[in-house]
This record gives C-alpha cells, sequence and structure tokens, in this order.
C-alpha cells in the first residue's frame, strides 16, 4: 500500500475530488455489467452452444455470486480498509471479465460469470463506503452522491446502449473485455489518489456462521425467484426453496443478534431511516428494472428496433437521471429533509410508468414512451441521490462498510425480484389474452397480431404492478425517514474510540 494510503480523521482529502472520478468510474463499470450482457446473450448462447434451458445461468451466476457475498464484501472492506479491498476487486473483475471473453465453452462463461459476481461484491460495497468517510460536508457530500447516484441509477441503461453498439457493430466477446480498461485505470488512479481516513476499521473477529447463513440465504432467495420465473410459482422445488431462504435468514437474523461480533450488526438496519432506504430502494428497483426488459422486448420485437436503435431509445430517461441527481437532488438535498425528495421523486417515477401502461402495438415513441421514460428518470433520479447519501446515516464508520453493502444487497436483490416477478405477471397476462383472442383470427397475418397484442398486454399489465410498488416505496419513505436536512445535527463514535463530528446523514454505497 502507497505511503499516501491513509489520513488523519477529520481532515478533509485534498484529492476527494479526483478520487470520486475513479470511484465512479468503477461503480458505472459494475452497474453497466449488470445490463450490457443481456444484449450479448443471443450471439453468445449460439457461439457457445448454450441450451435454452441454461442459458439464464449466464445472468443468474452473476447475480447469486453478487448478491449472496455483498454482506461479506462489506464486512471485508470494514476489517481489511477500504482502498485495498475496492482495488482488489477492480483487478479480479477484471481478470474474470477477461477469462468472460475469452469462454470457449458453456462452463468456462458460468464460471467467469461467477467470479465477476464475487469481485463486484467486494469492489461495490467499498466504493460507496470509500465515499461515505472521504466527504463529510453536506454540500460537497450532496454533489458527490449527485454523481455517485445518477451513475447507480442511470448506468444499467447505458448498459443497453454500449451491450448494443458491441454487439453489432464488433463481437458479443467484447461486452466482456470492454470491462478491463475501465478496472485498470480505476484500480491505477485508486491506488495513487485514495487516502483513507485513519480509525474507521472494524478489527473484531470475522463472524463465519453469520457469513454462512447470509449467503446460503441470499443464494437460495435470488435463486428462488429466478426459478419462480422459469418453472412458476407453485413449483414443489420453487417453494421449497423459498421456505428454505426464509429459515436460513431468520436463522442468520437470530444469530446476528446473538454474536459479539456480528457480520451484520443489528444496528446498522434497525435504524428507521437506514431501513427505509433499504426498503424502499429495493422496491423502486423491483419496478424499474422489471420496466428495461420489458421495454427492450417492446422495441425491438414490437417495434422492430436494432439492439443499437433500442439502447438510444433509452437516452432519454439517462437524461432525466442526471438531471434529477445531479440538478434536483443535489441543490435541494442540503435545504430540505430527505423525505421530501424521494417520496416526490417515486412519486413522479410511478407517474412516468402510469404513462407507460397506455402502450399498444400502434403507439409511437415519442407519445407515448418518450415522456414516460423521462418522468421515470427524473423521478428516480432525485431519489437515488438521497438515498445513497442516507444509506450510513448516523452509522459508526467502522460499520461503513457493511451498511454500504445493504444498499447494494437491497438492489441487487430487487432486481432479481423485479425480473422474476414481474416477468411471470407478464407471460400469465399474455397467456390468458392470446387464449381469450385467438379463436377469432382466421388468418396467419391475424394470429400473428394476436400473439403480439398479447405480448404488449402482458407489458402493461406488468407495468400497472411497477406503478403500484413504486407508490409504495413513496409510502414507506415518507413515513420511515424522518431525519432533517444535512447539517443539523452530529453524530459521533468510531470503531476504535475516536470521536468524530459527522453531518448528518452519512453516506454509503
Amino acid at each position: 500500500m502507497s505511503q499516501t494510503a491513509v489520513k488523519a480523521p477529520g481532515v478533509p482529502d485534498a484529492n476527494r475530488w479526483k478520487a470520486l472520478t475513479f470511484i465512479a468510474l468503477a461503480q458505472l463499470m459494475v452497474v453497466l455489467d449488470a445490463t450490457i450482457v443481456n444484449i450479448a446473450l443471443p450471439s453468445a448462447q449460439q457461439d457457445l452452444g448454450i441450451s435454452d434451458g441454461n442459458r439464464q445461468w449466464v445472468i443468474t451466476a452473476y447475480a447469486l455470486a453478487f448478491g449472496g457475498l455483498l454482506l461479506f464484501g462489506g464486512r471485508i472492506a470494514d476489517l481489511w480498509g477500504r482502498k485495498r479491498t475496492f482495488v482488489a476487486g477492480l483487478i479480479g473483475f477484471a481478470g474474470a471479465s477477461a477469462l468472460g471473453g475469452a469462454a470457449t465453452n458453456e462452463a468456462m462463461m458460468l464460471g467467469a460469470r461467477a467470479l465477476q459476481g464475487a469481485f463486484g461484491a467486494l469492489l461495490a460495497p467499498a466504493a460507496l463506503s470509500l465515499l461515505a468517510v472521504m466527504f463529510t460536508e453536506p454540500k460537497e457530500r450532496a454533489k458527490a452522491f449527485g454523481i455517485y447516484g445518477a451513475i447507480a441509477g442511470g448506468g444499467g441503461a447505458v448498459g443497453f446502449i454500449l451491450g448494443g453498439v458491441l454487439t453489432e457493430y464488433l463481437d458479443w466477446r467484447w461486452t466482456f473485455f470492454v470491462n478491463i480498461p475501465f478496472a485498470i485505470i480505476a484500480a491505477a488512479g485508486a491506488y495513487y489518489v485514495i487516502r483513507e481516513p485513519a480509525g474507521g476499521r472494524n478489527r473484531s473477529p470475522l463472524d463465519i456462521p453469520g457469513v454462512i447463513l447470509s449467503i446460503l440465504g441470499l443464494v437460495t432467495l435470488v435463486y428462488a425467484f429466478t426459478r419462480a420465473e422459469s418453472d412458476g410459482w407453485g413449483d414443489s422445488t420453487t417453494v421449497g426453496l423459498f421456505v428454505a431462504a426464509v429459515v436460513l435468514l431468520a436463522a442468520f437474523v437470530f444469530t446476528e443478534s446473538k454474536v459479539k461480533a456480528p457480520l451484520l450488526p443489528l444496528r446498522v438496519i434497525t435504524e428507521r431511516n437506514r431501513g427505509g432506504v433499504y426498503l424502499s430502494l429495493g422496491l423502486a428497483i423491483i419496478a424499474m428494472f422489471g420496466l428495461f426488459l420489458f421495454l427492450t422486448y417492446y422495441l425491438q420485437i414490437v417495434k422492430g428496433y436494432s439492439p443499437v436503435k433500442t439502447g438510444f431509445a433509452f437516452l432519454p430517461m439517462i437524461g432525466g437521471m442526471m438531471v434529477g441527481s445531479t440538478q434536483i437532488g443535489t441543490r435541494l438535498m442540503t435545504r430540505v429533509p430527505p423525505r421530501f425528495l424521494m417520496a416526490p421523486g417515486f412519486l413522479v417515477a410511478a407517474l412516468g410508468m402510469l404513462i407507460l401502461t397506455r402502450l399498444e402495438i400502434g403507439s409511437t415513441y415519442s407519445s407515448t414512451i418518450l415522456p414516460g421514460m423521462i418522468l421515470l428518470g427524473l423521478g428516480m433520479g432525485t431519489a437515488f441521490m438521497p438515498a445513497m447519501s442516507l444509506s450510513t446515516h448516523g452509522v459508526e464508520p467502522r460499520d461503513a462498510g457493511v451498511a454500504s453493502a445493504m444498499v447494494n444487497t437491497s438492489q441487487q436483490v430487487g432486481g432479481a425480484i423485479g425480473t422474476a416477478l414481474l416477468n411471470t405477471i407478464a407471460a400469465s397476462a399474455t397467456t390468458s389474452y392470446i387464449k381469450d383472442h385467438i379463436g377469432g383470427a382466421g388468418s396467419q397475418a391475424q394470429q400473428q397480431l394476436v400473439q403480439l397484442e398479447g405480448q404488449v398486454h402482458g407489458y402493461t399489465n406488468a407495468i400497472w404492478f411497477a406503478v403500484g410498488i413504486l407508490v409504495l416505496a413513496a409510502t414507506i419513505a415518507a413515513t420511515f425517514i424522518n431525519t432533517g436536512r444535512p447539517g443539523t445535527s452530529t453524530v459521533t463514535g468510531s470503531g476504535d474510540g475516536v470521536e468524530d463530528e459527522l453531518p448528518v446523514p452519512v453516506v454509503a454505497h
């Protein structure tokens, strides 16, 4: 580690804005990877001879490893040092991406994706907790997390654009290779620029039972939702997996309440503001990730867009997120309590979703999709920024990594739940519509029209559920979160007996 790796507590880091550049670059890489592979999957499946039944594992292997190991990754960051964990995560992610891009068969591809997820679980909580301890002045924190929140919210949609361009004009393998320069630049920059504040480590012994139970519980939960999408909610194995997940996670909570040095101190999630953030953000991600998938299918299958054109169709939503996060959220965060940004933000996003429930086969991009996307982006961007900022509200520095991991966990599990839950709702509605209407279709052309109408009917049904989920997220944000605007109160305490005054909220991802 370089000699500049540690700085005195309470002294603003002169290089903090340079550090933000490299942290944001790393976060962009991780978020991009969640969607960029979706566009490349059909080409990769054909080249590697992956069956239709197994192709979902290219996505699921990553989600299971990432979601299952996040809490462990956050605890490693607190124990080992956030900078060191961040750099190690970047190097490992780059290596796993190289392996995925060079894959010659199904097993090599799935192994590479699981490795990517594992190193992402190290990288993501370390990145957000670094920001939490480097930016302590309220206005600076608002700006830093505005940038970070915009990337966290909009990066997934950028993945569609980049995935489309790389797949259409180069080769699907470049959707993996593109991570390597991102990771090298971010790791080199972080090594030389980041100086982690002293006195924020948590050197307690690792909670091995907690690690095992959390990994097994989260992996089982994510897999249960994934299996529900393919095999149905009533499938005996699916039901058994959900029961096992509940038992394992209940055992995890019980263990954490008893051990001396828990993996996830219950104080991190029982504080009402942090709990409100984790819950409302997870619900919002459920709604948003499901919509990404439906709009991609609608634009490509129903409207006949190419992968590249589909990617660019998402640009207005990205623009809305950037404006909502860096302009609205950043400017108002130091002036109003966070709930006055989060709850209205989720409601504006719900209004955007409501417009998209009007989708029909003949809908034009400008009349329906464009206004829906802009409102969705504005609302999500406005809500994401204070949510990221509140994720370590009042937390002790020694817990910053694991609190950051909880935000990532709520997002990752929310994404898996959203894809499975809303896809199942859409598929059921589509099947029902086609069954009711196919009898009146005489010619093949009319039957094809009914099939397309059924798909759009399924999408809009699922989007109605997404509207309700966003309204619920807004309600939770308005009722659970009661902290004042940043700078109106202070918290004290670090893991090492050093008293720090930190404006509330303290932030991490």
